[in-house]
């Protein structure tokens, strides 16, 4: 796979072995533990590359939760599975939104922005906002947390969320749709090597629908397209952008459900993230990744966005994150978002 650098891994593990007091010994029974826990294994030469990669995050993530603790921070983060990676290796496996190839396709792939501002069903005033909380899990429209594996299919599992969210908005029914589906067969995009979610719906319309993901199981891999068209789970009419700020956001999930959007998660404290309302001043708006907004809230006077991740429930806040709200578009979150019409 493209992640494992392997001729760096050999020279740096050498380096590693060579230096003696390289590796932190006190942390051998929390590296044992680790690998234990996510099923790792390396080959001889590779393991002390990764041990280095994997001390340097716990001493970042202990710096940041003693900064959280003195009130510099408003999240903690935690070792989890993408330990042992570089940002670098991390962001090639798992973030696989092609902003670009999304931009070059708008005019081609979009039906239409919803102009929400002018919907005057939702002429609430400021204050009322301020007050308004929201979250589809409560409705039923939010299936549960996804694992995209080692596959940059996250806009796979953006796109089937926000169709599950509207189909089941529209039939009072929740069913889990299938990813695979849309890694195999979706030719715009490029399976486990990235994609963006206007493709994604547009080829569920054309296709005349999708299956769901008991009838065509997750694999992590791109495969030839097996479509059953004798199981057809849902299917999609067209799709439509939202406005790029995030008070047509939030008044767009209010009145629409949840909603596939793309934001910048190559930062370190977003892959380590662990629980807290998420904000990093340094994360911009290069989106490379794609998720499910189910809503927003507050917590101790923070505003913040409801985030559904396809990275497990092992990561980040049993597979959520929350993200800042209204603090300049931090990493993105309202410039590009996208949802399916049934």
């Amino acid at each position: 796979m493209k992640f494992v650098l392997f001729l760096g891994c050999v020279v740096l593990s050498t380096l590693a072995v060579a230096s003696g007091s390289t590796l932190n010994s006190t942390l051998d029974e929390d590296w044992k533990n680790w690998k234990s826990e996510y099923e790792k294994q390396y080959t001889e030469d590779e393991e002390s590359y990764r041990r280095m990669i994997w001390e340097d995050n716990m001493r970042y993530i202990k710096q940041h939760n003693q900064e959280y603790s003195m009130g510099k921070h408003t999240f903690t983060v935690e070792m989890n599975q993408f330990g042992d990676l570089t940002d670098k290796e991390f962001n090639e496996l798992m973030n696989g939104f092609r902003q670009d190839e999304a931009d070059n396709s708008t005019e081609e792939e979009v039906d239409g922005e919803d102009d929400i501002e002018d919907d005057e069903e939702f002429e609430e005033s400021d204050e009322d906002l301020k007050k308004a909380t929201v979250d589809w899990r409560r409705n039923g429209w939010v299936t549960a947390v996804k694992s995209q594996g080692r596959c940059g299919s996250c806009w796979a599992f953006s796109a089937t969320g926000a169709i599950e969210g509207q189909w089941a908005k529209k039939h009072g029914r929740l069913v889990s749709l299938s990813e695979q589906n849309l890694v195999d067969c979706d030719k715009r995009s490029r399976g486990c090597n990235g994609g963006w979610m206007s493709s994604a719906f547009r080829y569920v319309r054309e296709n005349k629908g999708i299956n769901s993901a008991r009838t065509y199981p997750y694999e992590a891999r791109r495969r030839t397209c097996r479509f059953r068209r004798n199981a057809i789970a849902a299917t999609v009419t067209g799709h439509r952008r939202v406005g790029r700020n995030e008070r047509t956001l939030e008044r767009s999930v209010r009145r629409i459900g949840p909603l596939a959007v793309a934001i910048n998660a190559g930062r370190r404290s977003f892959r380590l993230y662990k629980r807290g309302v998420y904000y990093d001043r340094r994360c911009n708006a290069r989106l490379n990744h794609a998720v499910l907004l189910v809503g927003f809230g507050r917590e101790k006077g923070r505003k913040y966005w409801i985030v559904k991740n396809s990275w497990g429930t092992s990561w980040g806040d049993k597979g959520y994150i929350k993200m800042a709200k209204d603090r300049r578009n931090n990493c993105g979150i309202a410039n590009y978002v996208v949802y399916p019409m049934v």
